[in-house]
């Protein structure tokens, strides 16, 4: 296995006053805090759609209808609402996690800015040192090797007129004044090159230093995003997981709804009947026989005075006065000719005690010999009339009702 490799040991740069492999390190550092944002921005996007997501299936669990419903198909419906409403919260309660998860991030983001701020003020102070007075020994540098052709030149001079056989004081003097110059000169050059070595070495220590640190840094950023990134997919899973185990509780809730069990419910619960009204039967007017007898306190011709009337008509409530005229003839024919000319409609007369009644609805009387009533009215029959009309008593009034508008109790 290789060993692990280091920023101490791989961002140097030749030149002494360059400083690439810091700034390259530097640079890392702040495209690493960029994407630290990047996280941030993805995890605070996610946290706010997973709350609008979680408060809209709220709102919808509780709009949502199904009232109308019966039976095991309206629990199955409830249970679905009330799951859809959990999920909803268990996402509102995500954002909550990944809203704390951020506010980590943020801090961590934080912590590590202040630290790299701490290296870079560090760094930048002892480049500057190093670079100036890297500056200041090349200056010291130029002056020494000047001074040295100086002397050298000056030393030449004299040993030439030396040879000539004239020797001058002054020129001695200008030669020695020139080595001693060399000679001060190497002296700054020296202590100029003894401090910039002593600053190098400040500044290589610091720029390990610093290469350390911003590699920790590194270090700590890559392992913190990677764990925020695994524990956002972990609570993603964990969330479907949750959702999926919600719902197969509505599933089973599922299984139980019988669709027969609600058809049988629905028509325990709302039956009507059992069967269906009977056909309409053809009577003929002139093939039925007078009714020898009526019952007491009713006219024997109401019946005939009714189906004469519809006769004329087409409808069975006439008019007052066209009852009255077919109910003054009809009592003064004879019974020869009320037989053969009127057959009155016969009627069926119970025989037995008189049976109670509810009106089914509402009717208004159009005749005189009509009854008013009202849904809800009780009343019995006192004759159940072949064409449809009825004879009733109620709160001591006698009249025709029609009677479809009845129902037995």
């Amino acid at each position: 296995m290789m060993p692990q490799l280091q920023f101490r040991d791989a961002f140097w740069c030749r030149d002494f006053t360059a400083h690439a492999g810091y700034e390259v390190l530097l640079q890392r550092l702040l495209d690493g805090r960029k994407m630290c944002k990047d996280v941030e921005d993805l995890l605070r996007q996610r946290a706010q759609a997973e709350e609008r997501y979680g408060k809209e299936l709220v709102q919808i669990a509780r709009k949502a209808g199904g009232q109308t419903e019966i039976n095991s198909l309206r629990a199955s419906f409830d249970s679905l609402k009330q799951q859809i409403e959990n999920v909803g919260s268990l996402h509102i309660q995500l954002a909550l996690a990944l809203r704390e998860e951020l506010r980590s991030l943020e801090e961590f983001r934080e912590r590590q800015k202040e630290q790299r701020k701490k290296y870079e003020a560090m760094m930048d102070r002892m480049q500057k040192s190093k670079v100036s007075l890297y500056k200041k020994t090349m200056e010291s540098k130029k002056t020494y090797e000047q001074k040295c052709r100086d002397a050298d030149e000056a030393e030449q001079a004299f040993e030439r007129i030396s040879t000539s056989g004239n020797q001058k004081q002054v020129e001695k003097n200008k030669a020695k004044q020139c080595k001693d110059s060399a000679i001060e000169a190497d002296r700054v050059y020296r202590q100029n090159i003894e401090q910039l070595e002593k600053v190098r070495a400040e500044w290589e220590q610091e720029h390990r230093t610093t290469c350390e640190a911003f590699q920790l840094q590194e270090f700590d950023r890559l392992t913190i995003l990677r764990n925020s990134l695994w524990v956002h997919c972990n609570q993603l899973s964990m969330q479907c997981v949750k959702d999926d185990e919600l719902y197969e509780e509505v599933r089973l809730v599922l299984e139980g709804c019988n669709v027969d069990a609600d058809i049988d419910g629905f028509i325990q619960a709302k039956s009507t009947g059992t069967e269906p009204p009977a056909p309409v039967p053809y009577v003929s007017y002139y093939d039925r026989e007078v009714t020898p007898s009526g019952s007491p306190g009713v006219p024997a011709s109401c019946g005939m005075i009714k189906r004469f009337s519809g006769l004329l008509h087409g409808n069975p409530k006439t008019t007052a006065n066209a009852a009255l005229a077919a109910s003054t003839e009809t009592l003064t024919s004879t019974p020869e000719r009320n037989e053969a000319v009127y057959a009155a409609i016969a009627v069926k007369d119970t025989g037995a005690p008189t049976k109670d009644y509810r009106a089914l609805y509402d009717y208004r009387a159009q005749n005189p010999d009509e009854l008013d009533i009202s849904t809800g009215d009780i009343m019995e029959v006192i004759l159940e009339g072949e064409d449809g009309w009825w004879t009733v008593e109620r709160n001591g009034q006698r009249g025709f009702v029609p009677g479809s508008y009845l129902e037995k109790l």
